[in-house]
């Protein structure tokens, strides 16, 4: 399996200058690119990658913009292959229209094995650049493939290699569960658990605030206001390391317990559009949270479950099945008309999510209960 290894890395002054120069390189070719195969686009015809690397090779050439090649011609190729990968997905209906690359925000450049030698298993050089020094946390445990050098937008380096893992299956607890993600509470699990929702965002809103109307008053283009910016950058990446590191610690801890773990598809893209829960949905990061499930239960031999999200979890009675016409968010405990069960609107769905995970892992997909037509699935 082909994972990324990431490690914090500290480029020389000089380093810097080189790596801005290739960074503004890469910047430009991709945004030249975009821009020729969008003109195409509305053109009503496709221009592929082979098409635009020959045209790469005339742009290399022109008087004008003869300074690309003071960078390596490595990360210049791959990031041409970055945007056939972002147009094939956008072609696949898989995301959005691509967008151009700007100056301030976080830049990359991808480096082949042409372009990288990694000697002693820590001595890592790059084209034009020389040796880089990085903070090796753990060794690498295979030969990489590529390196990716990252600048973020406070000014960080990182270096990320893809290297190829060798699976380790967990041992098998023999024990399943349904999880019914949310925004008051992160998780709630079938067992009982409730897992609180750190808000990571919202504890940093305020100095957030603060640090944005700092740089909003500071002079465009001075230094100052770049110096600004960077702080604001820093204070938003302090926000997704936590998130991340919270994220990862519950992901690997749930696939460690559990065997089978029962989720919902919930349909987040068109759940964010409310604008009365983008924000918390997006600080809640329920997205990430399911896409490490899935990753890590497929590494160590778990299996995850994904129930129909128009299965009403929420509002049908885990005790006798009956389910209720309707029940709004605020309505956070209720008695079944039915049977007078009294339940946790989350922990009930956790139930249900768990009773038909498990029938959908022994007889297939497929399991749902229907709601009449015009009617809309239930939400968290």
């Amino acid at each position: 399996m082909k994972q990324r290894w990431t490690y914090r890395c500290y480029p020389t002054p000089e380093q810097e200058a080189t790596l801005a120069r290739t960074f503004g390189c890469v910047r430009y070719v991709y945004n030249w690119a975009l821009a020729a195969r969008t003109k195409a686009y509305k053109d009503g015809g496709r221009m592929s990658y082979v098409e635009s690397d020959k045209a790469l090779t005339v742009l290399k050439r022109r008087p004008e913009t003869i300074w690309l090649n003071d960078a390596s011609s490595v990360p210049l190729q791959q990031t041409l292959r970055d945007l056939q990968s972002a147009f094939s997905a956008f072609f696949a209906k898989r995301s959005g229209y691509p967008s151009f690359k700007r100056k301030a925000s976080r830049a990359t450049a991808r480096y082949t094995k042409s372009g990288f030698k990694l000697t002693d298993g820590r001595r890592l050089q790059i084209a034009q650049l020389g040796d880089l020094r990085l903070r090796w946390s753990r060794n690498l445990p295979s030969e990489p493939s590529s390196v990716t050098i990252v600048r973020e937008a406070s000014g960080r380096y990182f270096v990320s290699f893809v290297v190829e893992v060798e699976t380790k299956p967990l041992p098998k607890t023999g024990e399943s569960v349904g999880i019914d993600f949310g925004i008051s509470r992160l998780a709630t699990l079938s067992t009982g658990e409730r897992i609180a929702n750190p808000r990571h965002l919202s504890k940093q809103t305020k100095r957030l605030a603060r640090l944005q109307r700092r740089a909003a008053k500071k002079q465009k283009g001075s230094k100052r206001r770049a110096l600004a910016n960077r702080a604001v950058a820093r204070c938003h990446e302090k926000v997704g390391d936590a998130r991340k590191d919270t994220l990862n610690k519950l992901t690997t801890r749930l696939v460690k317990e559990f065997d089978v773990i029962c989720i919902e598809d919930l349909n987040l893209r068109g759940m964010v559009k409310n604008h009365s829960l983008a924000r918390s949905l997006s600080d809640a990061s329920i997205g990430a949270a399911v896409r490490m499930l899935e990753e890590k239960a497929a590494r160590y031999g778990k299996h995850t479950v994904k129930v129909d999200r128009w299965f009403p979890s929420s509002k049908m009675c885990s005790g006798c099945g009956h389910v209720v016409p309707k029940l709004p968010l605020s309505v956070r405990e209720w008695a079944c008309p039915s049977c007078g069960a009294n339940h946790d609107r989350d922990l009930n769905a956790a139930l249900n999510i768990l009773a038909v995970g498990q029938t959908v892992a022994a007889h297939g997909d497929g399991v749902r209960d229907e709601l009449p037509s015009g009617k809309e699935p239930c939400c968290r």
